[in-house]
Formats: structure tokens, C-alpha cells, sequence
């Protein structure tokens, strides 16, 4: 894929965006609410398209950005599955990725 197509579908995926967001924002769900779910639903579907975006921008992949879609993207998930464990995961996820930038940063290599 190259960088002119890769550039259309973020800019695609920006409208899909703008009309999640706009119905995340409106729905008046309260967390605990039979309706939350729904809501929380369109939160995840906000993530995954960030995760698109960060995905598909050309050049590198930004890692630490990466890390920030997933971890979001995890938190989101576990509370519809809170046995899998994916909250201790995305906390992990998110010290492991840190400690990494750390060791990159102190490199005698940079």
C-alpha cells in the first residue's frame, strides 16, 4: 500500500470517527446504567480506529503510540470480559513499554 493510499483511508476514517465520537458524546448512559454497554461499545469502536490510524500513518510505526491504542483498547475490553485479565495485562503492557523507551534512550547506540 502506498502513502497516498494509506493517507485516504485516514482521512476516511476520520469521518467514521467524527460520527462515533459525536454518539458517544450524545448518549447520556451513566456508567452502571443497562445502556452503558452500548455506550461503552462505541468508546472501543473510537479506540480501533485510532489503533487504524497509528497503524496505517506512513513512515515507522510510532511503538510508543502503538502501545498507547492498545493499552486503551485493552481497558476498554476487560470490562466486557473482566476474567480475562486484560486490565493487568494493559497495565504491563504500559511498564514494559516504558522501561523499553528508557533502555533505547540511554543507549550508547543513539
Amino acid at each position: 500500500m502506498n502513502n497516498q493510499e494509506r493517507q485516504a483511508l485516514i482521512k476516511a476514517s476520520w469521518q467514521l470517527h467524527a460520527q462515533i465520537e459525536t454518539s458517544y458524546l450524545a448518549d447520556p448512559a451513566a456508567k452502571g446504567s443497562a445502556e452503558w454497554s452500548e455506550k461503552h461499545r462505541l468508546l472501543l469502536a473510537d479506540m480501533a480506529i485510532h489503533l487504524l490510524q497509528s497503524a496505517l500513518k506512513p513512515g515507522d510505526l510510532d511503538t510508543a503510540r502503538l502501545a498507547q491504542n492498545l493499552y486503551a483498547i485493552l481497558v476498554v475490553a476487560d470490562d466486557f470480559l473482566p476474567e480475562s485479565g486484560m486490565k493487568n495485562f494493559s497495565q504491563d503492557l504500559l511498564l514494559r513499554t516504558a522501561t523499553l523507551s528508557q533502555t533505547e534512550a540511554v543507549s550508547p547506540d543513539n
